[in-house]
C-alpha cells in the first residue's frame, strides 16, 4: 500500500486531499501543529515547521510507524509560503521521499503581462507579495538540490468547494456573508462589474489531479497550471450561486482604476485568469472536469448545511 505524507492536512485543500487519499486506500499521514482535527483515517504527525529538528524527528518516527523503509511514496506541501519552507522541504525530504508535490498558485504571474491563455512558461513573474513569495518557493525547487527525489509544482487558480468560503473577485472574495447578501437581494459590488474571466477549479478535482501525479515519471521537475474545465466571467460564478439559492443576482460596478489604485495588493485578482488543460492531458493526469454549476451547487449546499 502506498504511503502519502501531507504537510498540512486539516485545511481546505489539504483536508480535501487527505479525505480523497484515504478513499483511494492510501496510508495517509498529515504533518500539522495539531490545532484542528484531521479527516477520518488520517494519522497525525504533530510538529511545527519553524522547528527544523522537531520536523525531522517527527517525520522519521512516522516513517518507521508507516513501515516506509524506503521513504514516503508521495509528500505534498499544501501550505508552503516562505522560501525557507521550500528549502526545508528539500533538506528534509530529498532522502526521505520518492516524489514531492509543491502547491503554488497562479498568482506567481505578473498580472500586467498575462497571456490568454497563460502558459506555464513566462518571462514575467511577481517578486513581491503572496505571488512573489510563492514564486520564490518554486525557484528553490527549480534551482535547488532534490537529489533523486522527483518533484512537481502545481499552480491552481481560484479553488472552490466544500470546506471554504465562496467568492472569487473583490469586493466579495471569500465573503462569509455572500449567501446572506444574495438571499437578501443586496447588490454585489464587483470590480469591473465582474467581467474578468476565471477558470475556477473544484477542490476534489485538484486533489484527484495531485494524486494522479504519484508514480508518473512524465511529471518529474515539471510545472503545471491547474484550472477547471470552464472559462466564465466572474459574474457568472456569482450568478450560478444566486441561482442555486433561488435568488437574482444584482451587481453594482466598482470602477476598476480607482479600486486598483486604492488596493495594489489585489492586482492579481484584476486580470483574466485562463489556461489550457493540454499539458495535464498529455501527461496522463486526472484532468479537472466538474462543471462549475455542479461544483458550486455542492459548495453552496455544504455552507447551507452548517
Amino acid at each position: 500500500m502506498s504511503n502519502v505524507l501531507l504537510i498540512g492536512g486539516s485545511g481546505f485543500l489539504s483536508g480535501t486531499l487527505a479525505h480523497l487519499a484515504v478513499e483511494h486506500g492510501l496510508t495517509v499521514y498529515a504533518l500539522t501543529r495539531g490545532l484542528r482535527p484531521l479527516p477520518a483515517g488520517v494519522r497525525g504527525i504533530i510538529a511545527d515547521r519553524t522547528d527544523p529538528d522537531g520536523i525531522v524527528e517527527a517525520v522519521d518516527i512516522a516513517q518507521r510507524a508507516a513501515r516506509a523503509g524506503s521513504g514516503w511514496d508521495l509528500v505534498v506541501d499544501c501550505i508552503g509560503y516562505e522560501p525557507q519552507d521550500a528549502r526545508q522541504d528539500l533538506e528534509v525530504f530529498r532522502d526521505r521521499a520518492a516524489q514531492f508535490v509543491f502547491v503554488s498558485t497562479d498568482f506567481v504571474y505578473d498580472p500586467a503581462h498575462r497571456a490568454f491563455p497563460q502558459p506555464e512558461e513566462s518571462e514575467h513573474y511577481l517578486t513581491t507579495g503572496y505571488g512573489g513569495k510563492k514564486r520564490a518557493c518554486e525557484l528553490e525547487f527549480i534551482n535547488g538540490d532534490a537529489g533523486a527525489m522527483r518533484w512537481t509544482i502545481v499552480r491552481p487558480c481560484h479553488i472552490y468547494g466544500p470546506g471554504s468560503l465562496l467568492g472569487c473577485l473583490p469586493t466579495h472574495g471569500r465573503d462569509p456573508e455572500l449567501l446572506n447578501r444574495l438571499r437578501a437581494g443586496d447588490a454585489l459590488k464587483l470590480v469591473g462589474a465582474g467581467t474578468y474571466l476565471q477558470q475556477p477549479i473544484y477542490a476534489p478535482d485538484l486533489a484527484a489531479l495531485i494524486l494522479s501525479l504519484m508514480g508518473n515519471e512524465q511529471v518529474d521537475r515539471k510545472v503545471f497550471c491547474t484550472a477547471g474545465p470552464e472559462v466564465v466571467e466572474s459574474r457568472e460564478y456569482y450568478r450560478l450561486i444566486a441561482e442555486t439559492l433561488g435568488a437574482r443576482l444584482r451587481i453594482e460596478e466598482v470602477p476598476l482604476e480607482a479600486y486598483r489604485a486604492a488596493h495594489p495588493e489585489h492586482a492579481s485578482f484584476l486580470c483574466h485568469r485562463i489556461y489550457r488543460q493540454d499539458r495535464l492531458r498529455a501527461a496522463g493526469l486526472a484532468v479537472p472536469s466538474t462543471p462549475l454549476a455542479v461544483g458550486l451547487q455542492a459548495h453552496v449546499n455544504s455552507l447551507l448545511s452548517r
